[in-house]
């Protein structure tokens, strides 16, 4: 069997449990081969609306992807693995064909990810289950080898 040559690690996350459980298990991939890992945080349609109709501001957008930032540098802190983030938008009222599985593939491609971690499970948070609807598209169109947890 042929070892894996992985350089990046892609992990979508949007602040749930579930996702940080993801972001272990791809900083644990990541140290494994010496990779790096890149967690793009998802904002779900809630979230997205919110920005629309002003009852979600920039700031409390920016307070949460960073406070999920400290979490994941948390867990890659005994690691050495490098570590990036960025934020995107799972859903659009303009843009029908976005999705959250879309958005996740579409950033591996960008970025040249070689592997991809998603959370399978659904949030109980309606404001951050968007990567349940995410998972199983990314399972479907990925062209990187997956693992769902």
């Amino acid at each position: 069997m042929a070892d894996l040559d992985i350089e990046l690690v892609v992990v979508p996350v949007d602040g749930s449990p579930e996702s940080t459980t993801a972001a272990e298990y791809a900083v644990a991939i990541a140290d494994r081969y010496d990779a790096a890992v890149h967690a793009v945080y998802v904002l779900g349609e809630p979230r997205v609306r919110g920005l629309e109709d002003g009852t979600v501001t920039d700031a409390e957008i920016a307070d949460d992807t960073e406070s999920f930032s400290d979490t994941l540098e948390e867990i890659a802190a005994d690691t050495g693995v490098d570590v990036s983030t960025s934020i995107t938008r799972g859903f659009s009222t303009e843009i029908k064909t976005l999705h959250p599985g879309s958005v996740v593939l579409d950033t591996a491609e960008e970025l040249g990810a070689d592997f991809v971690v998603v959370p399978r499970e659904p949030a109980s948070d309606t404001d951050t289950d968007v990567l349940a609807k995410a998972a199983e598209y990314v399972l479907l169109y990925a062209s990187q080898p997956v693992l769902s947890v």
